[in-house]
């Protein structure tokens, strides 16, 4: 790879992790914030909505057939004719560049941050870039994943290299165990309310809190970085990354792997004590600087609550879900709408009975794609409805209606709010 000269001189010091891999994919020594560089991506994912777009679609040559994923997951299963033809321009697409990665409506779907993870499509060290801005999610796997436009996707296919402007890194120490209830999910609503926006920034996350959690926990806040505005997120390479990529078949599951420099250069350095969060509550329309403790929102009823997205569609979602209305009715005027982040992960859920207990309750599970979350499909929220959702955005009208009025929490908080029938602290039935 020939390296793309930088745009001014980086801090003095050592390296992030984001500047690390940014560097391997450019070519240089080191990569610091503000430099501008040409990189070449690991791994490109096109999704169905780059093919209903039909920007560079058509094209007479890809760069690299073997780096590229093709996904349908937003408009899953299809409705109407639009995505119906942007369904066959992409298997089309799939066949005449010889694509193996591919997901098509069936028993391989699923949500593509979810598939990412969980087949190992990116590994350490690696650079990932997508059309959805969530993409973030690959932190989780000790690697960036980076958003562009469809015209820099078409860019991208067609020469095998992009760029980006490196920005400031903001590290979090994460420590102490966290208390019943408390997910990663509140640990990104603690940020967001107290921190507030991180525009371009990278977020780096480390320290003994993270130990015990999963990969797919780690994804959940990896993902929800771009709602604060942050370029990339990641997450130092450990023995629970090794264990999770040893279980897909890696033979050298450290091979890339990046950690950041005992002296690198952080914008800024903020701890967090795991053991101090309580289940929080992102009010709407937004999440910076707009959260609350569950148990601080007040007498609020809702109509609609969602569990699922690429954020929390986990099997450890599910189960979460499971084990809180497990034996319970949904309370009267409650719609429960559960949607797991892959087929894969759908079938293993039913296996384990997940799926049993929670119809039992009166959820509706639903196929594996992004629906409800983006405001796709048939299960979206109508005028005047209060959702609580375990997805990722609260903007007006991002599920559905804009009048409507949409509130983040996690998992745990959405399924013991669904049997209260209001905005309920899972602390109150688990």
């Amino acid at each position: 790879m020939t390296s793309h000269a930088i745009s001014r001189p980086t801090q003095p010091g050592g390296m992030t992790i984001a500047e690390k891999i940014l560097a391997r994919a450019s070519g240089l020594q080191r990569v610091g914030p503000g430099d501008v560089v040409e990189v070449e991506p690991d791994v490109l994912v096109l999704l169905d909505g780059n093919f209903m777009r039909g920007i560079g679609f058509e094209l007479s040559r890809v760069a690299f057939p073997d780096r590229i994923v093709v996904v349908f997951d937003h408009f899953v299963p299809a409705e109407g004719a639009t995505a119906t033809d942007a369904h066959a321009r992409g298997r089309e697409f799939v066949e005449r560049f010889g694509i193996d990665r591919f997901h098509d409506v069936g028993p391989d779907q699923g949500i593509s941050h979810q598939l990412v993870c969980d087949l190992g499509y990116v590994r350490p060290g690696q650079l990932i870039v997508s059309m959805d801005s969530h993409t973030c999610a690959a932190g989780s796997m000790n690697a960036l994943g980076g958003a562009l436009g469809p015209v820099d996707m078409a860019e991208v296919a067609v020469l095998g290299r992009t760029w980006f402007r490196c920005g400031p890194t903001v590290r979090y120490e994460l420590s102490g165990v966290p208390g019943p209830g408390v997910a990663p999910k509140d640990v990104f609503l603690e940020i967001a309310g107290r921190f507030g926006d991180h525009t371009l920034a990278n977020l780096e996350f480390v320290g003994s809190g993270i130990a015990a959690w999963s990969v797919q926990q780690r994804k959940a806040l990896a993902t929800m970085c771009s709602e604060l505005g942050a370029q990339f997120a990641a997450f130092p390479f450990d023995e629970t990354l090794a264990a999770h990529l040893g279980g897909l078949g890696v033979e050298e599951p450290d091979r890339g792997s990046v950690n950041p420099d005992p002296n690198a250069f952080y914008e800024a350095e903020r701890q967090i004590d795991l053991a101090a969060l309580e289940p929080m509550v992102a009010l709407p329309h937004g999440v910076v600087g707009n959260t609350v403790r569950a148990r601080d929102v007040g007498e609020v009823s809702v109509s609609r609550c969602f569990v699922g997205s690429c954020a929390n569609g986990t099997l450890d979602d599910l189960r979460e879900a499971a084990e809180i209305v497990n034996g319970r009715r949904i309370a009267n005027g409650v719609r429960f709408i559960v949607t797991p982040g892959s087929a894969a992960i759908h079938r293993r859920a039913a296996d384990l009975g997940y799926v049993r207990i929670l119809e039992e309750s009166g959820a509706v599970v639903t196929a594996s794609a992004c629906g409800s979350c983006a405001g796709l499909g048939s299960e979206v929220a109508g005028a005047g409805e209060r959702v609580l959702s375990s997805s990722t955005r609260n903007y007006q009208g991002r599920m559905g209606s804009p009048k409507a009025q949409v509130y983040l929490a996690s998992t745990a908080t959405v399924a013991a709010s669904a049997l209260a029938g209001r905005i309920a602290s899972p602390l109150e039935v688990i």
